[in-house]
């Protein structure tokens, strides 16, 4: 039976079945017509009696019809059932984002109410939308419920709720009272933790917390006055206090009365597993004779501290805790990005330009026309702009990266390449080291009048591009048609506290990756500081920064984002070595700049 006929079926079983019964009754009278009225009541009885089970058969057809058409029952089920209200209690981990875990970062990101202690707004800000965070001091005066309070309002209206707790919470007693407020109203809790401040911060200082003789590790409040002090001068103890920087003096001084010996290594990590961790390591003589400091650390106390020779892996990154700046064009800046954060940096994006169409479109167009009627040899592309304003163009008429068939491409920088990929052209000349124009014209093969038939090149170009490959080609035999695809229109300038950085040297570098980045970063907010290292992509970016009264302090060997950043990160590393050698301490630019501006 098909599904239309059992939904009739199912719709109207009682009036079809009776009918259906009807003829039943009067096959017998057919038979034996007019003979025994009495034995034609009893059957008739019977045909009444088989009507029940006959009203049920159709019964299940309809039970059965719906998952038949395909509807998932169980989903209408959870569906229809009221959810009871909640709050996510979530750890924000010891400081990097990336720490917290992936529930916790999916709840965040789902979240229309994330209630977040002060210092882990960043972590907030990293996986949940700006309108959804909400801030809170948890050392402000008030109990754990009025603290509590507008998550629990907003879980009772139907909200999801996430209460993102700054470090480790099972370490405070903030957890419990929060829980126990929320439960009390009737809504229902989870809790998701994260990477601890216990083992993640000294995982990222460089040692264990065992090892050695150490084989026990205690955790303490640095404001217990009823920690047994005797009990944590044997070699096996290794004593943490997650937050004693600020009374390390008084710590120090308890252990020396103890017995702990002078000697004994003590560690303090400020800012742990972020960009700004800074660990320090003394002795417990020396601790105890050190002012006083306000700020608070981890503190370890033990032998393990030793294993930092060994297992220092963070802090020793190439550009740990650099700020540096990109100021940003419309190509791709993600790579770079990527692996400026891998070596510990923080890039800050600043864009410096918009393209717009050419003025006078009818150059481009005409040009494009030729791409499909043959009149070009090569067309060559230097940055992905130009392959996006032709491919923009080339899809106006309908076409597509078929266009380009029997041409040959020539392209200059990863970015360009990985545009044209992305449109479905591959280039045939790509510079395999110097990814610049300069280097495009080095590679490119002079014109044969036998091997190549046409003698025209289709260079598309931003209005305020330099003439280097042009006038190349042109020495090689080949006729240019150096064409504006588009043009370049300065953004507006960064916000002020961007601006303030810039010029007071508070971004350790800045790197340029073309002259038309150069130009607009001066234009829109002046030249960097004197003490901020500029690094330039090639050649002809360092020209410009030079010709704007910049002093060049980076040029990238490999014309690449690759490249640009492995000589900033060179280039880091002999700084900190000079500043070890020196003993002077601080290694960042943006730590120890020098008056004045910068001259070429």
């Amino acid at each position: 039976m098909s599904p239309n006929k059992r939904e009739k079926a199912a719709g109207s079983s009682v009036k079809k079945t009776t009918s259906k019964k009807a003829p039943a009754k009067k096959a017998p009278a057919k038979k034996a017509p007019a003979k025994k009225t009495a034995a034609q009541k009893a059957p008739a009885k019977k045909t009444a009696a088989q009507k029940a089970p006959a009203k049920k058969a159709p019964a299940k057809k309809a039970a059965v019809a719906p998952i038949d058409e395909g509807n998932d029952v169980p989903s209408v089920r959870r569906d229809s059932t009221p959810q009871m209200p909640s709050v996510s209690f979530v750890a924000a981990g010891p400081g990097e984002p990336e720490l917290i875990a992936h529930k916790g970062a999916k709840l965040l990101s789902e979240a229309q109410l994330v209630l977040v202690d002060k210092p882990a707004v960043h972590v907030a800000e990293a996986f949940a939308s700006p309108e959804a965070i909400s801030v809170i001091d948890p050392d402000a005066s008030g109990t754990s419920a009025d603290r509590i309070k507008p998550a629990i309002d907003a879980a009772k209206v139907g909200k999801s709720v996430v209460r993102l707790m700054a470090g480790d919470p099972a370490l405070g007693a903030n957890l419990l009272g929060e829980v126990s407020a929320v439960r009390r109203s009737k809504v229902d809790v989870e809790i998701v933790p994260a990477v601890s401040d216990v083992t993640g911060i000294p995982a990222y200082a460089g040692y264990g917390l065992l090892g050695g003789k150490a084989r026990e590790v205690r955790i303490l409040d640095a404001q217990d006055s009823g920690i047994k002090w005797e009990e944590l001068i044997a070699p096996r103890v290794t004593s943490v206090f997650p937050t004693g920087a600020g009374r390390l003096a008084q710590i120090a001084k308890a252990l020396l009365d103890a017995g702990k010996p002078a000697a004994t290594a003590v560690a303090v990590t400020r800012d742990g597993t972020t960009v700004d961790q800074h660990t320090t390591v003394t002795t417990l003589g020396d601790a105890a004779e050190n002012a006083q400091s306000r700020k608070n650390g981890f503190v370890v106390v033990g032998e393990v501290v030793e294993q930092r020779d060994r297992l220092d892996w963070f802090e020793r990154k190439a550009l740990v805790g650099w700020r540096v700046l990109i100021p940003r064009t419309q190509d791709n800046t993600a790579t770079l990005v990527a692996l400026l954060r891998r070596l510990g940096a923080v890039p800050s994006e600043v864009a410096t330009i918009s393209v717009e169409p050419p003025r006078t479109p009818q150059q481009v167009e005409r040009a494009v026309h030729g791409l499909v009627s043959g009149r070009y040899e090569w067309v060559g592309f230097t940055s992905a702009n130009a392959v996006r304003a032709v491919r923009e163009k080339i899809q106006e008429y309908g076409l597509d990266a078929r266009s380009f068939a029997g041409l040959k491409i020539a392209a200059c920088g990863a970015g360009t390449v990985e545009a044209l990929i992305e449109f479905g052209v591959r280039p045939d000349l790509v510079p395999t080291e110097d990814q610049s124009t300069s280097g495009l014209a080095d590679v490119w093969p002079p014109y044969d009048s036998l091997l190549d038939p046409i003698n025209k090149v289709f260079l598309p170009r931003a209005d305020i591009a330099t003439d280097t490959l042009a006038a190349g080609l042109t020495e090689l035999g080949w006729e240019v048609e150096d064409i504006t695809a588009f043009r370049t229109v300065r953004a507006a300038p960064p916000p002020a506290p961007v601006r303030e950085a810039i010029k007071t040297g508070g971004f350790d570098a800045v790197m340029f990756t073309s002259s038309s980045t150069v130009r607009n970063l001066v234009g829109i907010a002046g030249k960097p500081h004197q003490s901020t290292i500029v690094a330039c992509i090639g050649p002809n970016t360092a020209k410009t920064a030079e010709e704007h009264g910049l002093r060049v302090d980076v040029l990238a060997q490999d014309s690449t984002p690759e490249g640009l950043v492995a000589a900033l990160a060179e280039h880091g590393l002999l700084l900190r070595q000079q500043v070890e050698e020196a003993g002077t301490g601080e290694w960042r630019p943006s730590k120890r700049k020098a008056a004045g501006r910068r001259k070429s």
